[in-house]
């Protein structure tokens, strides 16, 4: 027999719900939120590109190349000056004067020693010199023009010493205005000149207070020894009294650590003390030991030009620009 079709009942009409006839209470949907992307390392900190430290232990700043100059004159005239002996004050003026040349500038190295010191370590003879400073000091007639040398340094010229000028401590002491007896001779070379460098005896005697008063700044190498370190507190009393009674503009333009042997204990402590007490007025720059020194002196040349790619002719070439962003704007 046939299927049978079974007719679809009726259903009833749906009741509305209590949300359907208030839809305002009906639930709102959850949505997650977007995921965040997938966090990445931070960017590399300030600090993270901060310079290492140096031999001060200090970060160790790069140095800019000084502009060059338009003109030259209105020279800025600096002593290396310490009262003790053996410490870089020789050695520091003619190796920072030829880095300064290099850089552009017209440097005038003044030999105040009667050790004549700074004439050997240019080649020159002190029983041959003509006319010394000393010559400049005590003869109203003399010229500088007739004492300046050349030092054999593009730009360096000297103006030598010998024997002759520990004769000039006794006279000088009967003479009126004896402080400003060195000034009075270097006026002339101001205005020719871009830096005057002067290299101090190594004592606090008449010849040292003139060079103090002639001067505008002070650099202070320091063997980086004990007793070396001793002495500069007495340094700093002279030259306060200086600029209280004769030079009011002089300044410590730094103290430059000399002979430093970073693999000995004993270095390392004495830079420590020595930023310890002098703070930011200590160069960054730091003179290593190295035979290269005793041995452009024995040439009579500059390190700089008797090896030029040594250690002790970049740190020389470093000490001259640092030198050139602590005086004022040239």
């Amino acid at each position: 027999m046939p299927p049978m079709i079974r007719r679809p009942q009726p259903q009833p009409p749906a009741q509305p719900s209590p949300r359907d006839e208030h839809p305002m209470t009906m639930p709102i949907p959850f949505e997650r939120p977007a995921p965040e992307p997938p966090s990445t390392p931070a960017e590399p900190a300030q600090a993270a590109t901060t310079a290492p430290l140096g031999p001060t232990g200090r970060p160790m700043p790069v140095f800019p190349e000084p502009a060059p100059l338009t003109k030259h004159g209105g020279a800025r005239v600096i002593s290396m000056c310490n009262q003790k002996g053996g410490v870089g004050k020789t050695t520091t003026t003619i190796n920072l004067g030829a880095s300064l040349a290099e850089l552009g500038r017209k440097v005038l190295l003044v030999d105040f020693d009667p050790q004549g010191s700074l004439s050997v370590g240019l080649g020159l003879n002190p029983h041959e010199m003509d006319l010394t400073i000393y010559n400049l000091l005590m003869q109203r007639d003399v010229t500088l023009d007739e004492v300046v040398v050349p030092s054999g340094i593009e730009g360096m010229d000297l103006l030598p010493s010998n024997i002759d000028l520990s004769a000039a401590e006794v006279q000088l002491v009967h003479e009126v205005a004896r402080e400003q007896t060195l000034q009075r001779i270097l006026a002339p070379a101001l205005e020719h000149y871009d830096i005057i460098l002067i290299d101090c005896q190594p004592s606090l005697g008449l010849l040292t207070v003139n060079a103090l008063t002639a001067s505008d700044g002070v650099i202070v190498p320091l063997e980086c020894e004990y007793f070396a370190l001793r002495g500069v507190a007495l340094l700093k009393q002279t030259i306060d009294k200086v600029r209280e009674r004769l030079n009011p503009r002089l300044e410590i333009d730094g103290v430059l650590g000399t002979m430093f042997d970073g693999r000995t204990l004993h270095s390392r402590e004495v830079m420590e003390r020595l930023v310890s007490a002098w703070g930011d007025t200590v160069f960054h720059t730091v003179i290593r030991r190295t035979v290269k020194f005793s041995d452009a002196t024995v040439a009579g040349e500059p390190i700089t030009s008797y090896a030029s790619s040594s250690t002790g002719a970049d740190a020389y070439r470093s000490l001259a620009k640092e030198v050139l962003t602590r005086w004022p704007a040239e």
